[in-house]
């Protein structure tokens, strides 16, 4: 697999924005959302108040689209962080300004990712529109489901347990990811030991003063 690093992922969001790309990267890099979780990705299923996203549903291509549950069989909760609010609330308006051009007024069962005439996109779409649209863009070529590696690879290089990564993925085991990604954690132990012992010095300097 391969990822982008932070300042590569900052002038991607920036790249992708003028694009119909734009919503789809945000929910992969930031959110680590699949293809077909996007696909499926109701607005019924966003509590911007609440900060959280209920993964509910996937899109599964076929010859045609089926939406079923999630790949653990299980839906989940992905929290949402302060800028994944602000574009959802963003795109929210300006795609039902879009959408009420052509005399649809959304609601719940409208999916958070359209085609500009309202209809849901399939999976394959996304794939397609994200080759198209970072051909033009001078930027590595990784493949869509590299942003949800990358968001993996942020979380575990900032010292967020795997457990949490896990769930905020929708693994199954926690081996899932620590297999997946055990190739961005060697540091991680030697980080780790590096603050217990300077909490442990900081604890004996103060009790023996």
């Amino acid at each position: 697999m391969q990822t982008y690093d932070l300042p590569q992922t900052a002038t991607l969001i920036e790249a992708m924005r003028p694009t119909r790309m734009f919503m789809p990267t945000i929910l992969a890099v930031l959110c680590g959302l699949r293809r077909g979780e996007i696909a499926a990705l109701r607005r019924k299923n966003v509590d911007l108040a609440a900060g959280n996203v209920a993964i509910a549903e996937s899109a599964e291509q076929t010859k045609a689209v089926r939406y079923k549950e999630p790949k653990s069989g299980k839906a989940r909760n992905v929290c949402l962080s302060e800028t994944v609010i602000e574009e959802l609330n963003a795109w929210r308006l300006k795609q039902a300004e879009e959408l009420l051009r052509i005399g649809m007024r959304p609601d719940g069962d409208t999916f958070v990712v359209t085609q500009t005439d309202g209809s849901p996109l399939q999976p394959r779409s996304i794939t397609y529109e994200w080759v198209r649209v970072l051909a033009s863009k001078k930027r590595p070529r990784i493949r869509f489901h590299d942003l949800r590696h990358t968001h993996a690879a942020h979380m575990l290089k900032d010292g967020i347990h795997p457990k949490i990564a896990s769930e905020r993925l929708g693994h199954s085991k926690i081996g899932i990811t620590l297999d997946l990604y055990s190739h961005v954690m060697p540091g991680m132990q030697e980080d780790a030991v590096a603050k217990l012992d300077a909490a442990l010095k900081a604890a004996m300097a103060g009790k023996i003063r």
